[in-house]
């Protein structure tokens, strides 16, 4: 079995290309749909203890998570040591199941890929991108974000021209969701008919 890397900076179209390949047949494990879980479950007390006032009636409350780690390098360091790991635990399992089942291929999607390390984890890598200007109106549309915030996401991220430069496939997703599709069943059609093994990082 294959393992995709699907991933890409805030705004780039992400979300909206990994329901693309689920929609190609293709097993996709959703990192930040994991994290949401995770809130609400066997995460949330690990994160009130490590940032008390962070939940209430046992999940994490988003809002005022945010508010402790975003502005603070080193809560976000203590955050992502609690919740990387579940995460990839998740990941094993589910990467486990399809392989079980027979699968050719499976998509993780990790926004992070780059920034954790997860490169070594996948055998392709594919990047979902699309132009600053592109990316900016998408980001500061969302509810709550402001031009301050959006900075201190981009800074934490490895660079779009880094990520393009280190892809084995791009996906952009700024000429429409139609090419976007082509693009991914074009990807699926290549590595489903590709034989199983390890790419070089």
């Amino acid at each position: 079995m294959i393992v995709l890397g699907l991933t890409g900076s805030i705004g780039m179209g992400k979300s909206t290309t990994a329901k693309m390949f689920a929609e190609a047949g293709v097993p996709v494990h959703d990192s930040d749909e994991t994290v949401h879980r995770l809130y609400s479950g066997k995460a949330a007390p690990l994160v009130e203890a490590a940032f008390p006032g962070t939940t209430q009636a046992g999940a994490v409350d988003r809002v005022k998570l945010a508010e402790k780690v975003l502005a603070d390098p080193a809560a976000l360091k203590r955050l992502e040591a609690i919740i990387h790991p579940l995460v990839r635990a998740d990941a094993d399992a589910f990467l486990a199941k399809h392989r079980a089942a027979g699968a050719r291929l499976a998509v993780l999607d990790i926004p992070l890929l780059f920034e954790t390390g997860g490169r070594s984890r996948v055998d392709k890598v594919v990047v979902v991108s699309a132009s600053p200007e592109i990316q900016r109106e998408r980001v500061l549309a969302r509810p709550g974000m402001s031009e301050e915030k959006f900075s201190s996401i981009l800074a934490r991220q490895v660079p779009d021209a880094e990520k393009r430069r280190q892809a084995d496939f791009i996906i952009d997703t700024g000429h429409g969701f139609d090419a976007a599709r082509k693009r991914v069943e074009a990807i699926v059609a290549e590595l489903s008919g590709e034989k199983s093994g390890k790419a070089g990082s």
